[in-house]
């Protein structure tokens, strides 16, 4: 074998470029490993693992090991990681007349200077390791414009002194860790490709508002806008203080007809302060928790409050063999798949409402701050979720796949092999496909790759939830 061991200091690139680079050089004949990424403990242990001698770096280096068969075949890869890495480099605008501004606050003067050209900048998005984002996000604030704060591991103390800067500017926070955010027909982070429609959306979850969004827009409803504030918004620390800034805000929007507030389970005294602020829109409310709606079912209930008829929520069953299971008729297929439900999901909220549905199980939320320090999200690199399904032997698997923009541009492609090989050892895989028919993916396309590869897929994430557990309901019978 020969490696390429790199380290090209102070050279930054984002988590979500550097990953697909890494997949496009692996994918190239003769090579077996190709790391690109930025040198942070975590991506260099990664690579000592996989047999590298890594030289000194910091988290601001890049880190390039690339191993392949042939010395010709190193230096192809490297050939083509130049190439995607120039690419990038003129896709983000480095050819520039001007030096780029250093700080966001420099950045925002520079957008009032050419608002004549293209209009005042209104948001600036986040999306710095946890540690840089407050500085940054301050300087939006003082900048005097709204902020989205992609980030996560963000310390909840930062997060609510910078919430009450921007009140106090009046300018909005979303985040930290928020996922997805639409303004005016824009998505930002992680955002299906929604219909424009009367809609607004206030989410202290990603997920969750993705999954309401899709399930409105399948039923042919649009939205306004979806503004999120962060997990933690609805907590008792933080107080609801940006869902309170943004409901006051839809409800003073002549487009927003109705609203939506989404969260994972919130603090009982926050969730009733924040819904009894007297506002002349409508709001329904789809707040997780013991006792209450799921997502699918409030999204019911709005399309009752508009008038609007339920559809028949799109699924694609699996085989006739695993519906013989769920009936719970016993034989070689009821056998080879008895045992436990498992959730390993890339989204929170759907992770919290899967389990608070199926009641039984172990359900982990790859989304989750633990695993994502120092690593690109789930949603667009499934390799700890892969390395999970395939060491399920027996059971249940129940996954989500979230589409849209931002997300891994084609999922199906490296999750529906994982998925035949559980399906060949007996396990019986159901999967929540959240995305609209606009998604760049393809919500159609990536269903029927899911289910030719032997997973049951649902569009309402609670659907898939009430199947699964019914499969493993029957499999412990069997």
């Amino acid at each position: 074998m020969n490696d390429l061991v790199e380290v090209r200091a102070g050279v930054y690139h984002d988590s979500v470029s550097l990953m697909r680079v890494s997949q496009a050089l692996a994918g190239r004949p003769g090579v077996s490993v190709a790391i690109v990424a930025m040198a942070t403990e975590l991506n260099v242990g990664l690579a000592c693992d996989a047999g590298f001698s890594v030289p000194p770096a910091t988290p601001g280096d890049l880190l390039v090991a690339i191993r392949a068969s042939s010395e010709d075949a190193v230096q192809e890869a490297a050939c083509e990681l130049e190439r995607q890495l120039a690419a990038r480099g003129a896709a983000s605008g480095s050819r520039r007349e001007e030096a780029p501004p250093r700080t966001t606050r420099s950045a925002a003067r520079a957008a009032a200077r050419s608002a004549a050209r293209s209009g005042d900048a209104t948001v600036a998005l986040v999306s710095v390791p946890g540690e840089y984002a407050f500085l940054e996000a301050v300087d939006a604030v003082e900048a005097g414009i709204s902020v989205m704060i992609f980030s996560d591991n963000v310390p909840v103390e930062q997060e609510i002194l910078l919430k009450d800067r921007a009140r106090e500017q009046g300018v909005l926070v979303m985040g930290p860790d928020c996922g997805t955010a639409v303004i005016g027909g824009a998505g930002l982070g992680f955002a299906n490709v929604l219909r424009p429609g009367p809609v607004g959306v206030v989410a202290a979850s990603g997920t969750g508002a993705q999954q309401v969004t899709s399930l409105l827009d399948l039923a042919g409803v649009g939205v306004s806008h979806l503004l999120g504030v962060g997990g933690r918004d609805l907590s008792a620390e933080v107080g609801g203080r940006s869902t309170i800034q943004a409901l006051r805000a839809l409800d003073a929007d002549p487009a927003t007809e109705l609203i939506v507030l989404v969260s994972k389970p919130p603090a009982a005294e926050v969730a009733r302060a924040v819904q009894d602020l007297g506002l002349g829109t409508k709001v329904v409310a789809a707040l997780l928790g013991p006792g209450q709606d799921d997502l699918t079912t409030a999204v019911e209930r709005v399309l009752g409050a508009l008038g609007r008829e339920v559809p028949e929520w799109p699924a694609w069953p699996a085989s006739p063999a695993e519906h013989a299971v769920s009936e719970g008729t016993s034989g070689p297929a009821g056998d080879a798949v008895r045992g436990p439900l498992r959730g390993l999901y890339s989204g929170g909220t759907l992770c919290t409402e899967a389990a608070l549905i199926a009641g039984t199980g172990e359900f982990t939320d790859f989304g989750d701050d633990e695993y994502t320090r120092g690593r690109a999200h789930p949603m667009i690199d499934p390799t700890l979720r892969l390395e999970a399904l395939d060491a399920v032997e027996s059971g249940v698997v129940l996954l989500d796949v979230v589409l849209g923009q931002g997300a891994d541009p084609d999922p199906s492609a490296r999750l529906a092999p994982g998925v035949a090989r559980a399906c060949e050892r007996g396990v019986a895989v159901v999967v929540a496909l959240v995305g609209t028919d606009g998604d760049p993916q393809g919500l159609r396309a990536q269903a029927a790759r899911l289910n030719e590869a032997g997973a049951a897929v649902f569009t309402s994430n609670a659907a898939a939830a009430r199947h699964a557990r019914e499969l493993a309901r029957a499999h412990a019978g069997a």
